[in-house]
């Protein structure tokens, strides 16, 4: 059997039927491939609405739970915005940063899902619309696509970014702050975050501090969103915007402001250190970057966390629009529909039933999880 298409079991340290429940997974899919090093690991997770879209993550330290948690996630956010997808997910334990081996990594992770029909793969964190054509190159099937290949490039306009936002806006009317004038912490400035901070500026929000992997700035004054955006996309950091107050990275968990947006890693905000958070308002850029635990403590002490899988619905959303051919302006439409509504009816449910907001958002999800599951077999 050629080597680039071969499947090899990981020797694992947990059994992966401990995270089978009702929803999933389908599957789970361990790959090596040694001519080239690349591991990576691919959960199919549900795809009773259809196949199941979610994004590649290429990181040195992902792991298996990481990935299913992440899966997840999508089963539920495709399910919440309505699309006629699944959820997955996939990650290459790699260092994105490696430019010289990425594409040959990326390549050989295509081969390997090749043969796995039920799975479209889109970008996420250390992958983009390039990594998309090459897998697109080599099996015929990608989201997030460059534009010169038919695709709407959701990182470039900005596509997840929009969506938390608006659902920014929509938590106004349900005790969130005001935009207008309203202090934001962006955690992470990259596709997300930086788009965000432009989108929040939009709306007369003031971006306060904003971390990368670098460190903090910090001025409470403001920031220039525009300088920032420059600084990043000319490969900086945003420690060497100039004037601010430059800190540590994790320190913007607790920065005083109104509004704080996770746009990075998971777990960012814990039951460890939840109790510095000076937010009213948590709005996921990030999947899974607040455990659920913590945002139970945080809603006991009145602070408004809408989920992840909710808030940050844009770039599959765009990614589904793209797959059935719509254009970007169609994608921006479809994006404020749907977050609007999900995010109302979240934040509604939640306060009727006196319960979280994520526990409002996962009875609807998995409501319609579970209704397209009774009409199939064996989904």
């Amino acid at each position: 059997m050629d080597t680039l298409v071969r499947t090899e079991n990981l020797i694992m340290t947990e059994s992966p039927f401990n995270y089978a429940d009702h929803l999933g997974p389908k599957s789970i899919h361990h790959f090596y491939e040694p001519a080239t090093g690349l591991k990576a690991i691919l959960v199919v997770d549900n795809v009773a609405a259809g196949p199941a879209i979610g994004g590649c993550r290429m990181a040195p330290d992902v792991t298996l739970d990481e990935c299913f948690r992440l899966a997840r996630a999508m089963t539920l956010k495709n399910a919440s915005a309505g699309l006629p997808h699944g959820g997955a997910k996939s990650v290459i334990m790699a260092n994105p940063e490696d430019e010289a081996n990425k594409e040959q990594l990326i390549r050989a992770f295509a081969q390997m899902i090749g043969p796995i029909e039920d799975y479209i793969v889109g970008p996420d964190m250390g992958t983009n619309e390039t990594a998309m054509g090459w897998i697109k190159d080599e099996i015929g099937r990608a989201v997030g696509l460059p534009p010169e290949i038919g695709g709407i490039p959701l990182d470039e306009i900005g596509a997840t970014a929009f969506g938390v936002v608006i659902a920014a806006e929509v938590a106004q009317e349900f005790g969130g702050p005001k935009l207008e004038g309203a202090r934001v912490a962006m955690q992470g400035f990259g596709a997300v975050g930086k788009h965000a901070a432009r989108f929040f500026a939009q709306k007369g929000a003031v971006l306060v501090a904003a971390a990368d992997i670098q460190g903090m700035v910090y001025d409470p004054d403001g920031l220039d969103v525009a300088r920032l955006v420059e600084i990043k996309n000319r490969g900086g950091s945003v420690i060497e915007y100039e004037g601010g107050e430059k800190l540590d990275r994790d320190t913007i968990i607790a920065v005083d402001c109104d509004i704080w947006v996770p746009a990075a890693r998971p777990d960012v905000i814990r039951e460890d250190n939840e109790q510095v958070v000076k937010a009213k308002l948590i709005v996921q850029g990030a999947n899974i970057g607040v455990t659920e635990g913590a945002e139970r403590m945080l809603h006991d002490r009145g602070v408004i966390c809408i989920p992840d899988f909710i808030s940050n619905a844009g770039g599959v959303i765009c990614g589904a629009v793209e797959y059935a051919g719509g254009t970007e302006s169609q994608a921006f439409e479809v994006i404020e529909e749907k977050t609007r509504a999900n995010v109302a009816e979240v934040l509604g449910r939640a306060a009727r039933e006196n319960i979280l907001p994520r526990e409002a958002a996962v009875k609807m999800a998995e409501e319609r999880v579970a209704g397209a599951m009774r009409l199939g077999r064996w989904k």
